[in-house]
């Protein structure tokens, strides 16, 4: 199948999900994972109609970007960002969704106030506590938020997380679940003027309906779009 195919196929399961959650596929932002996948096959996708691109390196980010590849859809950064690289993401990538420590969104923060830009953000939550995932725990959540009010430069406009591979069905729901109730516990107390909980993202191709049914509205789908084609 095409990749135009592959999304319209995808689009249909995204509004399945979401009718059954009682909302509509239009609440639910499509990410098109694009590690690995050339300049040409990121337009593709585009063209197709996501939402957005999601790269998960930057030294990909810089090559693609450098010939177009992302024109037409925001570019989201939704890799593990070192401190060392962060001036070649703040202002280029629209929306950060892998933010995980104070110290990281306090450089950011530092960037974008020298750019004189204010930088949009997810913060990753480590919500299954995986070891081999990066991300905050629940406790750090919070304390993180703290931190996060006197970054004038940042605006906080939800949270992201990425599930331990070995979980099981039941699992997945429970944890996708959890997420979201912290997620709307956050919304709901409204802590400070740059925290917005507008997005959730979780969900990827092997998940994605799961997520959606929990309480995503951002998915981050690679080979689902793409085939397997990453290396």
């Amino acid at each position: 199948m095409s990749i135009a195919e592959n999304i319209a196929k995808l689009r249909a399961e995204i509004n399945r999900a979401a009718e059954l959650s009682g909302r509509a596929g239009e609440d639910i932002s499509l990410v098109a994972a694009t590690k690995t996948q050339d300049a040409d096959t990121v337009r593709a996708a585009i063209a197709a109609g996501v939402d957005a691109c999601g790269e998960n390196r930057v030294q990909e980010l810089i090559q693609k970007r450098a010939v177009g590849a992302y024109e037409g859809a925001p570019l989201h950064f939704i890799g593990h960002l070192q401190t060392n690289k962060v001036r070649k993401v703040v202002g280029v990538a629209d929306l950060i969704q892998s933010v995980d420590s104070l110290p990281l969104l306090q450089t950011i923060n530092r960037v974008a106030e020298e750019l004189g830009i204010m930088q949009d953000v997810l913060i990753q939550v480590n919500i299954g506590a995986d070891e081999n995932k990066f991300g905050l725990d629940e406790a750090g959540l919070y304390h993180f938020l703290d931190g996060a009010i006197i970054c004038n430069h940042i605006r906080v406009r939800g949270l992201m997380t990425m599930l331990p591979l070995e979980a099981g069905s039941v699992e997945t729901r429970e944890l996708f679940a959890r997420m979201y109730q912290v997620f709307v516990d956050i919304r709901k107390k409204k802590p400070y003027d740059n925290i917005d909980m507008e997005f959730l993202s979780m969900g990827m191709s092997g998940d994605f309906f799961d997520a959606i049914l929990e309480g995503a509205n951002m998915i981050r789908v690679g080979s689902t779009i793409f085939g397997n084609r990453y290396r």
